[in-house]
């Protein structure tokens, strides 16, 4: 008896683990974070969006001081990064306004502009009073799409949509594989502008950026994709990986260089 109970604990670490393969789930091991795979190769950017909810009483001046300020930053040479738009917010969150920058050298040049920021008065003056005009703000590190058009400087007049996604954590990879086809089909019209992923701040979130001649214009475009064979397929596979989604139609303030 006491060799058969022995024999019998000797095999139940084997049944066990037998037992337990059946209810783990074999993951293959990737060699690369989804921001090389998914992010442009030939370019080192980074983009940071700003989000700003500004008292309603003091939205003009907000507006007339980012006119007078932001400029100068963008247009110095000593500064690694460039305004790629600037908006205020239409349609979604009222008293908004959104900022778009890109830094030409990643992390590095941003550490060197905001080091640079510090030291200038001028810029130091502006935050204090643009401070007292704010209810709130966030921003976010992005990536760009290595399959999106690059944002460009274009003439106007335009209204703009971001349509911001929150995505379920671990399908990053799976969203770009399909807008990957999906860009595609959205092209004949030049309202491609720029899609983003972030890196800090809010994870998981995707930005796409679009470009329309006012809102009719958008509804029409954006009816036409559904007469295109294989969009809608794309849809139906990509809206499961949605948690949230948020859409803002945006006007872009004289100094934007996306007009």
């Amino acid at each position: 008896l006491l060799c058969r109970g022995l024999g019998s604990s000797a095999h139940r670490p084997r049944e066990d683990s037998w037992l337990k393969s059946l209810f783990v789930r074999k993951v293959d091991p990737r060699k690369d974070a989804h921001s090389n795979l998914l992010a442009k190769r030939e370019t080192s950017n980074l983009y940071k969006l700003q989000f700003h909810n500004v008292k309603p009483e003091c939205l003009e001046a907000y507006n007339k001081l980012c006119q007078e300020v932001l400029p100068k930053i963008h247009e110095e040479k000593h500064y690694p990064c460039a305004l790629v738009g600037t908006w205020n917010t239409w349609y979604g969150e009222q008293d908004q306004a959104v900022h778009l920058w890109r830094y030409e050298g990643g992390y590095p040049a941003l550490n060197e502009v905001m080091s640079k920021l510090r030291q200038n008065k001028e810029f130091i003056e502006f935050r204090k009073e643009r401070g007292n005009m704010l209810l709130s703000r966030k921003n976010q590190l992005l990536l760009e799409f290595s399959f999106w058009n690059e944002p460009v400087p274009r003439d106007g007049p335009n209204i703009y949509e971001l349509r911001s996604y929150q995505l379920r954590p671990g399908t990053m990879i799976e969203w770009g594989n399909y807008w990957a086809r999906a860009i595609r089909f959205r092209q004949d019209s030049n309202e491609a502008v720029g899609g983003f992923f972030s890196q800090i701040g809010q994870l998981y979130m995707v930005h796409h950026l679009w470009a329309y001649k006012d809102l009719q214009t958008r509804e029409d475009i954006r009816n036409a994709a559904w007469n295109k064979p294989g969009w809608d397929e794309l849809v139906y596979y990509t809206v499961p990986l949605i948690q949230e989604m948020e859409s803002r139609i945006m006007i872009p303030l004289k100094i934007s260089p996306l007009q």
